[in-house]
């Protein structure tokens, strides 16, 4: 039996698909991309890692072979058992093995592993229907201003003035017109105006004091209804789930389980103890998080600086 279908169809739903006695396939999300020189555009998507020092059996792939092959636990780990068996040997033989849909392993000249990933599928469901994009460039038109030749000559058209004859009479009856009209348009605008602004200032006065009366009246309305006394109200706020975990060790024993977990509050962690598990062992937690941002952030963290055997746990617990 073949179980690389069955890790392809856990990677879809955890960040960490461990093989026990053989090492454990992570994932981690990576934002979208746009490459502006290629134009091309790329969704979020899972990039899958691997890590040949986490060996330990959580009990996820064995008990997800046994469900959907419709046999025991132990008759799945021991099938789990001689993949692993076939993988080294091929290892050894031929230095590489694929894994459908996952990726390709290969040992290096040092004799280590060496994980190339599959790009085939994309493992974040959020991401379901989206494919990478490549958009075609946009070319620009530039437009050229065109004037028309007959405005422009149009414009550069020399305007003649012809002036008309005009007695000096004339002249000096409008220009005696032209000043005492000034005279009166003068005298008469600055009567008009002073007017005009007491006027003006007149109404505004009268529509402040009107405004103002109707505001302190609201004012001792809003006073008596205040001054009643308003009945209290109880509010039940329902708590947040948090069902992301930052798994800190899985333990066959109860007092080592315990054992962590008093260290880890010593330490200033808001660890916790779940209940055992279906097969017995005994999870301690780093803490739980609402976010899964949060979450990530912290184990990256907690890995890179104290157990880099952590692992995410997403379960409404």
């Amino acid at each position: 039996m073949k179980i690389d279908q069955y890790i392809s169809q856990l990677l879809y739903r955890y960040q960490c698909v461990t093989v026990p006695g053989f090492g454990a396939f992570l994932t981690e999300i990576q934002s979208a991309q746009l490459h502006e020189s290629s134009h091309s555009f790329y969704p979020p998507k899972k990039l899958v890692s691997f890590n040949s020092y986490l060996k330990n059996n959580d009990g996820l792939l064995a008990n997800h072979i046994a469900q959907a092959e419709k046999m025991s636990y132990e008759v799945a780990v021991s099938a789990i058992e001689n993949q692993v068996l076939s993988w080294k040997s091929k290892l050894q033989d031929f230095g590489a093995i694929s894994i459908k849909n996952v990726g390709e392993l290969s040992l290096n000249a040092e004799k280590s592993l060496v994980f190339v990933p599959y790009d085939q599928l994309n493992y974040l469901t959020d991401s379901f229907g989206l494919t990478s994009y490549v958009s075609p460039a946009i070319k620009r038109e530039v437009y050229n201003h065109v004037v028309e030749t007959q405005k422009i000559e149009e414009e550069k058209a020399p305007i003649e003035f012809i002036a008309e004859p005009r007695s000096s009479r004339n002249y000096m009856k409008y220009a005696a017109i032209f000043v005492l009209g000034a005279g009166l348009i003068s005298a008469g605008g600055f009567f008009g105006n002073e007017f005009y602004q007491n006027k003006i200032q007149e109404e505004t006065v009268a529509v402040q004091t009107k405004v103002q009366n109707q505001v302190n009246q609201k004012i001792q309305e809003a006073t008596f209804f205040i001054s009643n006394p308003i009945p209290s109200v109880t509010l039940t706020v329902k708590s947040d789930k948090l069902p992301y975990h930052i798994v800190a060790g899985v333990f066959s024993k109860e007092k080592n389980a315990d054992k962590m977990y008093t260290n880890l509050v010593k330490q200033g962690y808001q660890a916790k103890r779940i209940a055992p598990n279906k097969h017995g062992m005994y999870p301690v937690l780093y803490g739980s998080f609402s976010n899964y941002a949060e979450a990530q952030k912290e184990m990256n963290r907690i890995k890179k600086t104290i157990n880099p055997d952590t692992w995410l746990l997403i379960d409404d617990l």
